[in-house]
């Protein structure tokens, strides 16, 4: 949880612009950040040539990717070597990583010594979902039809779904929250939903709202669970998980069905204009 919390602020974070890097290579940047939640290994990929480059926020945001493994295998000696050569050309996060990891290495990335690309990080295996009714069944092939037609994965939405209902379109909850994604009224109204109860009513407004969360929160998993748990005005208040237990304990519970700190669905792609390349 603490691992997903810090790269979330990292990737919520845009880059800081530095004023002895080309125009070019800060919206190389720029568009590398943007990509991290759709894939992180080719966000990895340009960061490796910004860095060659001699771009310290580069080292940083890689430095990162590799403290946490997102699209690239975790690597706490690279990622150490990363943020301090950031911090020692005065880049306060790189310092501030430095010591949360408390670890100090000489291991660069071999993207960083010579022009090749990064290593991929080996996908984690996706845990199974306990055993469905022949009724669960049901609801969840529309939960993945509605989700793949709103660009959400249908197993995050399913986790989602599966934690707020078990996949009870009759749920309701002691604060009113109905249905299969347990929406309340406002959320409901919020979404176009006439009718909560109706299952693919309740199913198509709650896959919209974690559409406009996951856009929102540029994938972050954990922030775009808890803000549909508590809300988004809370995690921004916050600036992460709210301090609730219940929240706490529903993010653990949809990332134990959805083991990613990134939402894994790669349909929108950032367009070829924005990806500049790194000169």
């Amino acid at each position: 949880m603490i691992s997903s919390l810090l790269l979330g602020a990292a990737l919520l974070s845009a880059p800081v612009p530095n004023a002895g890097e080309a125009p070019v290579l800060q919206e190389s940047l720029a568009a590398a950040a943007k990509f991290e939640s759709l894939d992180a290994w080719e966000a990895a990929t340009l960061y490796c040539a910004a860095a060659r480059k001699g771009s310290i926020e580069a080292q940083y945001r890689l430095g990162m990717l590799y403290a946490f493994g997102e699209g690239v295998p975790e690597n706490r000696k690279m990622a150490a070597t990363l943020f301090s050569g950031a911090a020692q050309q005065g880049h306060m996060r790189a310092q501030n990583m430095l010591e949360t990891i408390r670890l100090g290495a000489s291991a660069l990335p071999p993207c960083i010594l010579a022009d090749i690309k990064p290593e991929k990080a080996p996908e984690p295996p996706m845990p199974p979902f306990p055993e469905l009714s022949a009724n669960q069944q049901k609801i969840a092939r529309i939960v993945r039809q509605i989700a793949l037609w709103h660009d959400v994965d249908p197993q995050f939405a399913l986790s989602i779904a599966r934690v707020e209902s078990q996949l009870n379109p009759q749920a309701l909850s002691p604060k009113l929250a109905q249905g299969v994604m347990q929406l309340i009224p406002e959320t409901a109204e919020r979404f176009n939903v006439k009718d909560a109860f109706n299952a693919s009513q309740n199913i198509k407004g709650g896959v919209r709202y974690l559409r406009w969360l996951l856009d929102r929160y540029q994938g972050n998993v954990v922030l775009v669970a808890a803000s549909y748990n508590a809300g988004e005005k809370a995690v921004d208040r916050y600036r992460g998980v709210p301090p609730y237990a219940e929240t706490q304990e529903y993010v653990a519970k949809v990332i134990k069905f959805y083991p990613y700190a990134q939402h894994k669905m790669k349909q929108r792609l950032i367009s070829k204009a924005q990806m500049r390349p790194i000169l």
